[in-house]
């Protein structure tokens, strides 16, 4: 979970939540980039330097002069800021009142499913929270937009009637990871991925190999019949197996080539390994394609230390890289409008379009 969202569950201290909300040209994070700040500090980040300085003095001087209007700010990443990015950045600064903290309390509620945070940045503070279908969860849904776009990232937007909007989409992880086997391998690579965008479910048979602390974004499997995690990982999973057994390697490997929905497939080994298992798939009739598919050895390409931590962390670099090109192709789909589902006698009111 974000720390600027898992932060504020107990948090009595007044804030202000600073989302990236554009980027033109380069910048040092991507808009739906979040902080939020105290007047003792900040959690989370918006990418560090000048820009995030300037950020920070904004959301203070909001903070001491309770000033609640939410606002729209533009920076231009050059010499003004010491900064050579050269891109442009539009910062929203949202002040955390009781309405807020209630809908970002909904989200943290809701933080393994989809939802859209949607934000007036002129004229009365106004925001809101919609699930998948576009029904309300919580916010104002007076002032609340009719249509949302589902289908890109953070973005501002204008409704008919000239009034910009932050459309925020707050998505649960799409990247999920099966990983077999709780060696000193396996639990490096929960611990390089703890802090990452992704859900783990962590599968051996020995349940006193795992830690007792254990990451949020990690679920753990213990059980004596491994191949029906294989079973029920989502479609285009990703999976990683590196168990104690060659033989249990074998079975969780046939199993996972027999899906045919199957993501990216890692298999810890030497290429002495990868040719052994090649003709033992090639004897079950599995086609060269999806054999030609299985990543074995794992890890990024020049990088031959064979150190647990090591091995982790070339393997979470692989796996970013395989998960950041399917949310780009996911981007790339054609755009979608939501209606949002009103209750009895909610009020007309306009929809709003991407600028």
């Amino acid at each position: 979970m974000s720390d600027w969202l898992a932060a504020i569950e107990n948090d009595t201290q007044a804030s202000v939540l600073v989302t990236v909300a554009l980027v033109e040209g380069s910048g040092p994070r991507e808009a739906g980039a979040k902080m939020r700040v105290t007047l003792d500090g900040q959690v989370d980040t918006i990418g560090g330097g000048h820009l995030e300085l300037r950020a920070v003095e904004i959301a203070k001087t909001m903070l001491a002069t309770a000033d609640t209007h939410t606002r729209l700010e533009r920076f231009a990443l050059g010499p003004s800021l010491g900064q050579c990015c050269g891109g442009v950045v539009h910062l929203a600064f949202e002040y955390v009142d009781a309405s807020l903290k209630t809908l970002l309390a909904a989200l943290r509620e809701r933080r393994q499913q989809d939802s859209w945070k949607v934000t007036a940045l002129d004229g009365e503070s106004a925001s809101a929270l919609f699930d998948t279908a576009g029904s309300l969860i919580a916010g104002t849904p007076s002032q609340a937009p009719d249509t949302f776009s589902r289908e890109r990232a953070t973005h501002v937007a204008q409704g008919s009637e000239g009034r910009r909007w932050l459309v925020d989409p707050c998505l649960a992880p799409r990247a999920h990871l099966t990983l077999f086997g709780a060696g000193h391998v396996g639990a490096a690579i929960v611990r390089a991925l703890a802090d990452l965008p992704c859900t783990i479910t962590w599968v051996d048979e020995r349940e006193d190999m795992f830690p007792l602390q254990m990451p949020d974004n990690v679920c753990i499997a213990a059980t004596d019949t491994p191949e029906e995690f294989v079973a029920m990982a989502p479609p285009g999973g990703s999976f990683l197996v590196m168990t104690h057994s060659h033989a249990l390697d074998q079975r969780l490997t046939q199993a996972i080539m027999a899906r045919e929905d199957v993501g990216w497939f890692g298999l810890i080994g030497s290429q002495t390994k990868r040719k052994q298992f090649e003709h033992r798939l090639q004897a079950r009739g599995v086609p060269d394609q999806r054999i030609a598919a299985m990543v074995c050895p794992i890890g990024m390409p020049g990088i031959r230390n064979k150190a647990p931590a090591v091995i982790a962390a070339s393997v979470a670099c692989q796996l970013l890289m395989v998960w950041e090109q399917a949310a780009s192709a996911a981007l790339a789909a054609p755009l979608r409008l939501a209606s949002a589902s009103a209750p009895p006698r909610r009020p007309t009111r306009a929809a709003i379009h991407p600028l």
